[in-house]
């Protein structure tokens, strides 16, 4: 397949290493001068222009800095791109994809938005996901191709909702690392290294996982059985929590924040319900 990479800073680079790691025949093009120089070397063709770089492949993949450089280079290359499919893997919103996707369509592009949920080194691996939507027909076309990169999974025809899942993953990324942070601080006060403490928390997380799975019909469908543990279990035990970070001298802001929105659902009369039902303060704004 011939493929070409538009955008060649870390993630565009392994983007391209890992095409031609597959013999895929990649033209590579950046703005900035020199960033080619090592594909080229493995076998990648050089585009002198953004243009020349389009019109050599039927698949044109774009990883830049933002939405804006995207349409600042593709806007006046919709001629170009006429035809053939763009799978746009720059980071941004949901309302940005779906915009792109609108401008692709009425200037006949095919278009994929894609979120990869990877660091550059891991591009290549099938246990990576990359996460695909918009036009069905050219992610089936393409998926083989796509499968260069990472596992492809395709979340249907709305074009934001890659960006949508991948702002939500990284929420729960970034979630799970401060909690994972605030154990670490916290048994290390006791003179407990974070490197004993770490696999027993890898463990448990099998656990909440599994939490996770039970939880999901719950939420779909409203109701929230404390068959588990109730909220007035939860609040009980979330105490211990913030009384141990504050004991240590820790700082007890992310026990505290977790402890409020508990006390919120049971001072509602939710105490007898189960940990699902604090959706209902999310989706409330924080309301119980």
């Amino acid at each position: 397949m011939k493929v070409t990479v538009l955008g060649l800073g870390s993630m565009g680079t392994a983007l391209a290493g890992a095409l031609l790691e597959a013999g895929h025949e990649t033209t590579v093009w950046n703005r900035s001068a020199g960033k080619d120089e090592a594909l080229v070397a493995r076998g990648a063709a050089r585009a002198a222009t953004a243009a020349e770089a389009v019109g050599a492949s039927p698949l044109v993949l774009a990883c830049l800095s933002d939405y804006d450089a995207v349409h600042g280079l593709l806007d006046p290359l919709a001629d170009e791109l006429r035809g053939r499919t763009l799978v746009n893997l720059t980071s941004g919103t949901p309302e940005q994809a779906r915009e792109s996707a609108s401008w692709a369509v009425g200037a006949g592009i095919g278009y994929l938005d894609g979120a990869i949920m990877s660091t550059p080194p891991g591009i290549g691996s099938p246990a990576v996901m990359l996460l695909y939507s918009g036009s069905s027909q050219a992610f089936a076309e393409y998926r083989e191709t796509l499968a260069s990169l990472g596992d492809p999974v395709g979340l249907g025809d709305d074009a934001g909702a890659a960006s949508l899942y991948d702002t939500a993953l990284l929420g729960m990324m970034w979630a799970t690392l401060g909690g994972w942070l605030q154990g670490v601080a916290l048994t290390g006060a006791d003179e407990v290294e974070a490197a004993a403490f770490t696999p027993v928390a890898i463990r448990w997380m099998a656990a909440v996982n599994g939490f996770m799975s039970t939880y999901a019909p719950q939420v779909d469908a409203g109701v929230y059985p404390g068959d588990d543990a109730t909220l007035d279990v939860h609040l009980g035990a979330i105490e211990h929590f913030v009384h141990a970070s504050a004991a240590r001298g820790l700082d007890p802001a992310l026990p505290r924040l977790l402890k409020s929105s508990i006390e919120q659902a049971v001072a509602a009369g939710h105490g007898g319900d189960g940990y699902a039902r604090l959706i209902e303060s999310v989706r409330a704004g924080g309301r119980a």
